[in-house]
């Protein structure tokens, strides 16, 4: 047939050349054309998977192992044409090159040499936990790099989904994990002792400061019963003392008098009363100087 019909597909852009030039493009476009002077070509315009899996080494030389996924899309699909052959056998509508498919892996190979850069400046241990800020640089570098950019394409997302270590490395990294975890288990209980020995000694400060206040108080108690009982001594000493002061200057004779009189006043509470001689003598002898005193009156 010297004019054949290509149905275009909404996910890809064609492009007829003819003579060299483009001469019928769009998304979806359908054309007549004659397959002797003319060349097709479709570019897909949708977004497109591209898993990976590299083995780099961190700065301090230990291997790990970064797996995940990228997405991209071709943007402006004319210049990604002028770089790629997307050119189609019109019978099979099979790609005649083999550019499509090293599209992607060209992308990934660009991918891998920026990771490698992040990880050859990471430690072992950063390298394992800051798995997200990597993959935001790398991702960041590949949308600003000049030959991505050429092309036509836009990295729409990438994570890295598992970055691990060689099965020995993650065995030392877990044991000082554990070994971390232990100490901290460890400390707590030491923290909780210690806790408890100052919670400990401060009810001993208490007791203790009881204790001494208590026995404060009593000494004060004592002191102050010591002092009213020997102010109560000496006011009764006083009061005995004024009593008797009247006394003081009597005679005895008079004394005696006195006691007699007392004694003859509580007669009917007196039992027996004993008088010895020279008692009795004195009282006589006394008796009778007064008698003679009021006759030479």
């Amino acid at each position: 047939m010297l004019i054949r019909y290509y149905k275009g597909e909404p996910n890809y852009f064609l492009i007829g050349y003819r003579d060299g030039a483009a001469k019928s493009y769009g998304v979806g476009k359908s054309l007549w054309y004659t397959p002797f002077n003319t060349s097709l070509a479709k570019v897909p315009v949708t977004s497109r998977n591209a898993p990976f899996i590299f083995k780099e080494a961190t700065a301090n030389f230990q291997e790990v192992t970064i797996q995940g996924q990228l997405t991209y899309r071709l943007t402006d699909p004319e210049q990604a044409a002028q770089f790629l052959d997307f050119t189609i056998d019109s019978d099979n509508d099979r790609y005649k090159s083999e550019d499509p498919d090293a599209l992607t892996q060209r992308i990934t190979n660009t991918v891998q040499g920026y990771t490698r850069n992040g990880v050859s400046a990471l430690s072992l241990e950063n390298a394992l936990t800051q798995v997200k800020t990597l993959a935001s640089a790398v991702l960041q570098n590949m949308n600003e790099d000049a030959d991505i950019k050429r092309l036509g394409v836009i990295i729409e997302t990438l994570h890295f989904t598992t970055v691990s270590a060689t099965p020995e490395m993650r065995k030392a990294l877990e044991a000082n994990y554990r070994e971390k975890l232990q100490k901290r288990a460890d400390m707590a209980i030491y923290d909780r002792r210690a806790n408890a020995l100052e919670e400990e000694r401060k009810l001993k400060e208490s007791e203790m400061s009881t204790d001494i206040e208590i026995e404060a108080q009593r000494k004060e108690l004592v002191t102050t019963q010591a002092q009213n009982s020997l102010t109560l001594a000496e006011a009764e000493a006083k009061a005995d003392e004024m009593k008797l002061n009247p006394y003081s200057s009597m005679p005895p004779q008079a004394l005696v008098g006195l006691a007699l009189k007392e004694w003859a006043a509580n007669a009917g509470d007196i039992g027996t009363l004993n008088l010895s001689a020279d008692m009795l003598s004195q009282l006589v002898s006394w008796v009778g100087k007064q008698d003679k005193i009021k006759s030479d009156d």
